[in-house]
């Protein structure tokens, strides 16, 4: 089992509005910008092979600093469990979520890409065996998503959904689900898997009442 101590204090930051991993989660990426390209290059050198992904703050224009727009506080790593590479440089990656972390300071150098300092503090429990949600009701989940899905005009295989784990199901709901960059930040920092359901229906809810905020399920 992986360790607080085992993880670096100096990672690469990745800022990608909207895109949100988690520990025991996996998330594919395509990356194709040169100084990101470069960030994974660097990174295959490690052993770690660790990025860590987070939101950026949103800001009027013209009030972003020299490195870009300014980050949340609180991010997720992911190690790099794959790769290929397109003829044309591209790198198709899966990240898998490490531990979440919390920004002490962002770094200067000489790379194109953004680094920082990280605290792992307060997070133990992403290293440790998966969460479980003790008043999960999973059909009344599922109701609330099926109304969801119908709206949007999505599709389902309820089948697999009705049979899988409660943190992977909801945790690749929180992660696939379209929702603000702020929303996604609420969803990343819910400090139990039972709290990043509620958080999750609220925000269905939310969406299904288009922005009211009464009579939202709990």
């Amino acid at each position: 089992m992986i360790k607080p101590t085992d993880l670096p204090d100096t990672i690469p930051v990745f800022p990608l509005g909207g895109a949100l991993l988690l520990p025991r989660s996996r998330l594919p990426l395509h990356i194709f910008e040169p100084r990101y390209l470069q960030m994974i290059d660097d990174a295959l050198k490690t052993d770690a092979r660790v990025i860590g992904l987070v939101q950026p703050l949103r800001r009027a224009k013209g009030k972003e600093g020299d490195k870009g727009p300014s980050l949340y506080a609180i991010g997720c790593a992911g190690r790099i469990t794959q790769f290929s590479e397109t003829e044309d440089g591209r790198y198709m990656i899966t990240l898998g979520g490490l531990s979440r972390f919390r920004v002490r300071q962002e770094l200067d150098g000489f790379q194109p890409y953004r680094r920082a300092e990280v605290s792992w503090d307060g997070f133990e429990r992403d290293l440790g065996k998966e969460d479980h949600d003790a008043d999960f009701d999973r059909s009344r989940f599922l109701e609330v998503l099926g109304r969801y899905f119908d709206v949007r005009g999505l599709s389902a295989d309820w089948d697999t959904l009705k049979e899988a784990e409660d943190e992977l199901l909801i945790n690749s709901l929180s992660m696939m689900l379209e929702f603000e960059p702020e929303d996604k930040q609420a969803l990343l920092e819910a400090p139990s898997l039972q709290t990043r359901r509620e958080t999750l229906v609220t925000l269905i809810e939310y969406s299904l009442r288009g922005g009211e905020e009464e009579g939202l399920l709990q």
